[in-house]
């Protein structure tokens, strides 16, 4: 049996322990509820924003009317991949979710991106490193956004986006002509999943598709759409008309670009939700094992001391024995 000694130096090691990891899960899940909230009271904007975006690949579609180059469809030969993740570590599966997401849109559409030039952009120290270690060349990095993200933060990683895709300014002379994004969405505190999303170029089915994805199941803005009937993402017959003042190009093309960014700080909202989620229930998890190793070192420990107290009475009952 372990010696008592030993046996009282880790229970002392894991309640230390237990009482770190019971203290990181107190603090993720106050960061938790208020990042959910800021994510949840975003998606009612973020869901008219993409829809109106819609709209305007539809009517790219079924007018001649100059369209913003954001709006158009090109030839792809650059891909670039953006990679969303945490800065810190101790969140569960949160980073390797996305990362084995990628991996596997990366295989699955090899041949596809064999004759395409890639460029990787990672959001978050963890995404960085994992690049790195796979031996990726990481074109920029964009980091500490903050435990609450807020609009100012996205704001570069947009620019930056932007630029290369209308190849002004493009950092370093790169460009590309398809935008690939990799993050996960929060469904609820207990489930988040991890999507691909083609932010650029826009066109309306992957527009379509990302609106189901984050319009919610449950809940009371799920029981709002369900009572009024509200549906996202119409058809060319059912186009809304605009009456755009007083240049329809430049407004357009702001538009567009505003668009694009609340789509782009939606997704590091939602990633903002999912890692504190996924953190609390990382720090949950090791809080409950320590507790069971405790209790597991503790039953030992007191076996152990028995036994030597069990000893001791013996061999005085010997010695006594053998005087006598």
């Amino acid at each position: 049996m372990e010696n008592t000694q030993h046996l009282k130096k880790r229970l002392k090691s894991v309640a230390n322990i237990n009482k770190i990891t019971k203290a990181m899960e107190l603090v993720a899940a106050t960061k938790m509820r208020r990042s959910q909230e800021i994510a949840l009271a975003s998606r009612p904007y973020a869901l008219t924003a993409l829809d109106l975006l819609a709209n305007l690949t539809l009517i790219e579609k079924s007018t001649k009317f100059p369209m913003p180059e954001l709006l158009q469809q090109r030839k792809i030969k650059r891909v670039l991949f953006v990679l969303i993740s945490s800065d810190k570590g101790l969140a569960g599966s949160f980073n390797s979710a996305v990362f084995k997401k990628f991996e596997q849109h990366m295989e699955r559409d090899k041949e596809k991106y064999r004759q395409e030039e890639k460029f990787f952009v990672a959001v978050g120290e963890k995404a960085f490193q994992y690049l790195s270690k796979k031996g990726i060349a990481v074109l920029r990095k964009f980091v500490q956004a903050g435990d609450y993200t807020t609009a100012e933060q996205v704001k570069p990683l947009t620019d930056f986006i932007v630029k290369g895709y209308l190849k002004t300014s493009a950092p370093g002379g790169a460009s590309w002509d398809r935008v690939v994004i990799f993050s996960t969405h929060f469904r609820s505190a207990l489930k988040q999943e991890p999507h691909v999303r083609k932010a650029l170029p826009i066109q309306f089915d992957h527009l379509l598709e990302t609106i189901k994805e984050i319009t919610p199941s449950t809940g009371k803005f799920a029981d709002i759409i369900k009572e009024q009937n509200i549906t996202f993402g119409g058809e060319i017959k059912d186009i809304k008309e605009y009456l755009i003042e007083p240049s329809p190009e430049a407004v357009l093309e702001d538009l567009a670009k505003h668009l694009l960014f609340m789509q782009m700080y939606h997704l590091i909202l939602e990633a903002n939700a999912s890692e504190h989620s996924a953190r609390r229930m990382a720090m949950k998890t090791a809080s409950d094992n320590a507790s069971d190793l405790s209790e597991t070192l503790n039953l030992q420990y007191n076996k152990s001391r028995q036994s030597a107290i069990t000893k001791e009475i013996i061999e005085i009952t010997a010695g006594s024995e053998a005087l006598s």
